[in-house]
């Protein structure tokens, strides 16, 4: 299968072709702040690169979540646009469990080790969830205030990652419980999520939302005369 990948859930922004769930052509920007702007150059980009080669989508794989309530809307919005546009199906994938794909792709884990992603949901607080190493969620996803290590097991090796990791290093510094640097997410490892996701039932694009895990706030505005 030839899936477009897509992942804005982070400061990070990245599209990927994704061929036989192996990245063939990638677009990657770490600067933050900027993805409305910065996607649909990665697509136009990568679209051009598709039809020079004769690639034509059968899916559009998105991170839904959870992360940045702008971004997930941006990365979405985008990918419902291009599916409807194409007539492919869209497929969401946990923002978590591109974090694991990554971590296992890129590391050399032991098979009793347990997968800790971190999103960052501010101050000490992350969005995770426990992971084996065959990829499967063994907690629900949650958001986790991080302040000690006494809300995890003893017992075996936690490797953590992510963008909310490095901050909780002082928290976690345990002989078990070990930090991996430079692990994001990245659609570039979207692919094999994506074939997997194959078998489950396709969603409704119109209803389909990204998955917060918390509820947005919106800040006051300082606009005057608006409340």
């Amino acid at each position: 299968m030839t899936i477009l990948t897509i992942e804005t859930s982070t400061s990070v922004c990245s599209a990927a072709w994704c061929i036989d769930g192996q990245a063939v052509a990638s677009r990657l920007s770490t600067a933050g702040g900027n993805h409305a702007s910065l996607l649909p150059t990665f697509i136009d980009e990568l679209i051009q690169e598709a039809q020079q080669k004769g690639w034509k989508a059968d899916a559009v794989a998105v991170s839904e979540g959870p992360g940045s309530y702008t971004g997930l809307r941006i990365g979405l919005s985008t990918a419902k646009g291009l599916c409807y546009g194409w007539d492919v199906p869209l497929i969401p994938i946990p923002t978590l469990d591109i974090l694991c794909q990554q971590a296992m792709a890129t590391q050399p884990l032991p098979e009793d080790a347990i997968l800790l992603p971190m999103i960052d949901a501010r101050r000490m607080e992350v969005y995770t969830a426990h992971y084996t190493t065959s990829l499967q969620r063994t907690t629900p996803i949650m958001a986790q205030v991080v302040d000690d290590a006494q809300w995890l097991p003893t017992n075996q090796p936690i490797y953590y990652f992510g963008d909310g990791a490095a901050k909780c290093q002082t928290a976690l510094g345990m002989p078990h419980i070990h930090f991996l640097p430079d692990i994001i997410p990245n659609a570039a490892y979207m692919g094999p999520l994506a074939e997997q996701a194959q078998s489950i039932p396709a969603i409704e694009m119109a209803y389909y939302t990204p998955f917060y895990l918390k509820d947005f706030i919106p800040a006051p505005t300082h606009v005057k005369g608006l409340k």
